[in-house]
């Protein structure tokens, strides 16, 4: 619980001393991200915002995901978290975004992607990297998972700028 809360801490401290803002857009989470971060008081000057967008209408009307892309690769697939951190990156008119899409379980996994995959996407100035990883343990295990993996890799994102 303790790196967490210093990961949780390096974040906004990191994103107070750049004087940058974030924003998420969630899926598979249902916004546990936006909850992680909104535990600490008062992080409105970093934090503007989360779009939860657990349906595909819902990623095409509030993020702009393009319908063929969700019908070529699927909600979980790199493309469409890319999509995902653009949009809310736009919508919420944020320096940086995450955005979270994944099968969190115990049922809609499949051969190719079981459940435990989750694609995350970060978007920044100058910045877009995607990235699919396989995570273990039960929904609410992949889930925090998802989060702690966001977390860790926008700081480490930050870190080097």
């Amino acid at each position: 619980m303790a790196l967490r809360d210093d990961k949780l801490q390096e974040l906004i401290r990191s994103l107070r001393d750049q004087k940058l803002t974030v924003g998420f857009a969630e899926s598979c989470t249902g916004g546990a991200l936006s909850s992680f971060l909104t535990e600490q008081a008062g992080v409105s000057d970093i934090f503007l915002g989360s779009v939860v967008s657990y349906s595909n209408e819902a990623k095409v009307d509030l993020l702009g995901v393009r319908r063929d892309t969700l019908m070529q690769e699927g909600a979980v697939s790199e493309s469409v978290a890319r999509q995902m951190a653009h949009g809310v990156r736009r919508q919420l008119k944020t320096d940086w975004s995450v955005a979270i899409t994944g099968i969190a379980g115990p049922s809609g996994g499949t051969p190719t992607k079981p459940v435990g995959t989750v694609c995350i996407a970060i978007a920044g100035p100058d910045f877009e990297d995607s990235r699919k990883e396989l995570f273990s343990g039960d929904r609410k295990g992949i889930q925090q998972a998802s989060v702690d993996y966001s977390v860790n890799w926008l700081c480490e994102i930050l870190g080097k700028k």
